[in-house]
């Protein structure tokens, strides 16, 4: 690990540090928030980044954010054991959605249509579901702040859990990253049937990163459910979520570990600005101005806007050193 990477990394967990105590509860709101968002829009890099680009995960999101719900409203059950229920069943279901497209080879655009119906079936299926989901109107938890039900009236204690929570998913990413998963990923990516004949077992290692991606995107479902204590079918599952997290990611940079992070900075804060200019007379904006940036940025930023930072950090530095003067040759010594 470079210098400068363990200096930004102190100097991040100083701000972070630092925050709960300068920040007012609207910032805090927003903080926590882009903290877990961006801990969801990580988990979808770590498939995005190789190719398998799926918008199931807002399937995987409205699972892991109606279990533990459920699970406590209807029957008492604590979400510290709510929490592994969803992150297993979203396991089950991104299995049976991952294995057999992978074994028929479904790849490119069929994979992500194959994902975008996974989504659209569990929004359905949780709005058909009134009775017990509340359908459209969606459902408000049973508030008891304790950490047992792990609600807690102070922004600041939830702030702590996100953050901790956010900087694993930040680790995950970083193994996966260095492992040698990722020359594998990365090979996969490029041509499968290459891969498989250079001794990579492509099944395994697309199961891996898709089992990976689902349930930590179900524990991002699951603890926002817990901040808000509200829970809404069109929030946290369905296309129009699948298509924020695919955005966010792609903005920020999913090819680089703070990419994501920065997409969930820059569109909650775009989303906050926009609410507060225009109210209720534009109720369409975040979603216009969304698709309209998502066109500008695979065409013109495709490496999103961390990518685009550090390629002009490399140009500059290349361009320092290009023109540092050299020291002139000593001259030869005369025979």
């Amino acid at each position: 690990m470079s210098r400068r990477a363990i200096i930004g990394g102190v100097v991040l967990l100083i701000a972070l540090a630092i925050v709960p105590f300068v920040a007012s509860e609207y910032v805090l709101h927003v903080a926590i928030q882009i903290l877990i968002w961006g801990f969801i829009y990580t988990a979808w890099s770590l498939m995005g980044r190789f190719g398998l680009t799926s918008f199931g995960h807002g399937a995987f999101l409205g699972i892991g954010a109606y279990v533990p719900a459920l699970l406590w409203n209807y029957y008492g059950v604590t979400p510290w054991l709510g929490i592994p229920a969803a992150m297993a069943l979203t396991v089950l279901v991104a299995m049976l959605i991952g294995y057999p497209s992978f074994r028929l080879r479904v790849v490119g655009h069929y994979f992500a249509l194959v994902t975008l119906a996974l989504s659209q079936v569990v929004l359905l299926s949780l709005v058909a579901a009134r009775e017990v989901t509340g359908g459209s109107l969606g459902m408000t938890l049973n508030v008891v702040h304790s950490w047992l039900a792990l609600q807690f009236a102070q922004k600041s204690v939830f702030y702590g859990v996100a953050a901790v929570v956010w900087l694993a998913g930040l680790v995950i990413w970083w193994r996966v990253d260095v492992g040698i998963g990722r020359v594998a990923l990365e090979a996969i990516s490029e041509d499968e049937i290459a891969a498989a004949s250079s001794g990579i077992n492509v099944m395994r290692e697309k199961m891996r990163v898709t089992v990976i991606s689902a349930a930590l995107t179900a524990l991002g479902g699951s603890l926002l459910t817990q901040y808000i204590q509200y829970v809404n079918p069109e929030v946290v599952s369905g296309v129009a979520v699948s298509l924020q997290i695919v955005f966010a990611a792609i903005a920020g940079g999913m090819g680089t570990l703070l990419g994501p992070t920065v997409g969930a900075f820059f569109t909650i804060v775009l989303n906050e600005s926009l609410r507060i200019l225009f109210g209720i007379h534009f109720i369409g904006a975040a979603n216009t101005i969304y698709g309209i940036l998502l066109i500008l940025f695979i065409i013109f930023m495709p490496q999103g806007i961390v990518g685009l930072i550090e390629g002009l950090s490399a140009r500059s530095a290349r361009g320092i050193d290009d023109d540092t003067p050299t020291e002139p040759a000593a001259a030869l010594p005369k025979a």
